[in-house]
């Protein structure tokens, strides 16, 4: 029996199926919450979140967030969420290239902890994008 899943942010519903497994960049590491899993509520890292649905796999981007494991029902509170489809590779290519360059010149005035966490965000995205390309055959424009 699948668990029904719902990713949401402030802005709008992700996404919401039945699923067979969630893989979640929790804070402690990787958790796999398969149907009937036990009731939890953990926080979540920026990190890939994968969704295994009748032997495919969707990909999400997400920036954080909480997740709460309910019986038959997960529900991710996300700070920031895409599916892996709607993320532009060049766009997220260009934001990474930008915050490194941050980092390296440490000019006045550029927050440190904004220009990492603006890393962390694309490089999120890249791995996100990279994933399904991958699984789907279709090569990343760097490679």
């Amino acid at each position: 029996m699948p668990t029904h899943l719902e990713i949401v942010t402030i802005e709008r519903k992700v996404y919401a199926e039945d699923v067979d497994m969630v893989i979640a960049p929790g804070s402690e590491g990787e958790l796999g919450i398969l149907p009937n899993h036990t009731p939890l509520l953990t926080t979540l890292t920026e990190g890939v979140l994968r969704v295994k649905r009748g032997g495919e796999e969707e990909v999400f981007a997400i920036g954080g967030g909480i997740m709460e494991v309910l019986p038959g029902k997960v529900i991710v509170l996300a700070d920031a969420a895409e599916h892996s489809n709607e993320i532009d590779v060049a766009r997220a290519e260009q934001a990474r290239q930008r915050a490194e360059v941050l980092l390296k010149e440490r000019r006045p005035g550029v927050e440190l902890e904004a220009a990492l966490a603006a890393l962390r965000r694309s490089q999120v995205r890249l791995k996100a994008a990279q994933r399904r390309r991958r699984r789907d055959g279709i090569p990343l424009q760097s490679e």
